[in-house]
């Protein structure tokens, strides 16, 4: 008999990389330590009005298409958060790391020049209906990230995919190394070579949001889409710091291009002989926004500084993301 009532926790959250697009693997390759998520079933409907002779608003509705959204959040981690950011953006290169131990990989992420980027199968074991589900045809629509003082990191990830199948899911646990806002290095640079040498920025907190601009591909002959295509890529954020002078009051008015570096290294953790987990994102060509400031009494000033990612002709790139891990490729 499935369980009266619950709470959330007993309700758990799976994602694969597809092997074939638009057909769900047959299992989880990762089941994902969340503290929120949803996947609803959403469908479009046209309403029956013709007219019958009497004044009642229509004759009912039948459904027109069919279709999935789930959303996800959850501490970033090194080892299951890069499947999404591999979705979101398309390519990964994974190449061997320095460590001597053999068996450390950087897994560097690029955006793919093409609208259709790596689908995901999505999964629900669900212990209060005892009903399970999976989802082909995954897709990131996006993707943000939450850098936070005193906190684990937090990504939220929202995502569309086919309508669900049900399924018998069996869950199991990964091994993952999580960041918190300790483990964050900042920098800015005029250029994205610059960026190592730069010295890092003490900031209070910052934010990511990476957008696919997906559009569902309908076609007639089914209720379900054809595909999820992503259209421009997008990246925008912000970094919140004290108000101490103008600099990037002024650096914004000029409307002078800078490179900067997200980089979370959980020194805490050792992976192979000497390596540590790392989630590096690296922006060639970002644009300051107006900075704004909260000015209260008694508070200190902060100044929360926006920005835009654009593409860089001189770097041939706009985003690189490196995840060091200990997976040869996903």
């Amino acid at each position: 008999m499935p369980v009266a009532k619950g709470i959330g926790r007993m309700i758990q959250f799976g994602i694969a990389k597809e092997t074939a697009r638009g057909t769900a693997n047959a299992a989880a390759d990762y089941w994902l330590p969340w503290s929120e998520h949803s996947i609803d079933e959403k469908d479009a409907r046209v309403p029956i009005d013709t007219a019958i002779g009497v004044i009642e608003d229509g004759n009912g509705e039948t459904i027109a298409k069919q279709w999935a959204e789930a959303s996800v959040k959850a501490p970033v981690d090194d080892t299951i958060l890069p499947l999404f950011l591999i979705s979101l953006l398309g390519t990964n290169t994974p190449a061997a790391n320095s460590d001597p131990s053999g068996i450390v990989y950087n897994n560097t992420i690029t955006v793919a020049q093409t609208p259709i980027h790596q689908s995901l199968s999505l999964y629900s074991n669900d212990d209060l209906s005892t009903v399970d589900y999976k989802y082909a045809l995954g897709v990131c629509t996006s993707f943000e990230l939450d850098y936070m003082v005193g906190k684990f990191v937090e990504f939220i990830a929202k995502l569309k995919c086919k309508k669900g199948a049900t399924a018998t899911n069996t869950p199991a646990s990964t091994t993952i190394n999580r960041f918190l806002g300790h483990h964050m290095t900042f920098k800015i640079a005029a250029n994205l070579a610059g960026l190592t040498a730069a010295s890092a920025v003490t900031i209070r907190g910052a934010k990511l949001l990476i957008q696919n601009n997906i559009e569902d591909d309908h076609n007639l002959g089914s209720l379900a889409p054809t595909d999820f295509v992503n259209k421009q890529f997008k990246i925008t954020g912000e970094f919140e710091l004290c108000w101490v002078d103008e600099t990037y009051k002024t650096i914004a008015i000029a409307g002078t291009s800078k490179a900067l570096r997200f980089d979370l290294i959980n020194t805490d953790v050792t992976i192979g002989t000497s390596a540590n987990p790392e989630l590096r994102i690296d922006l060639a060509n970002a644009i300051f926004g107006q900075p704004t400031r909260a000015i209260k009494l008694n508070d200190m000033v902060i100044q929360t500084i926006p920005f835009t990612a654009y593409y860089s002709t001189g770097d041939s790139k706009m985003v690189t993301i490196l995840a060091t891990n200990l997976k040869n490729g996903y």
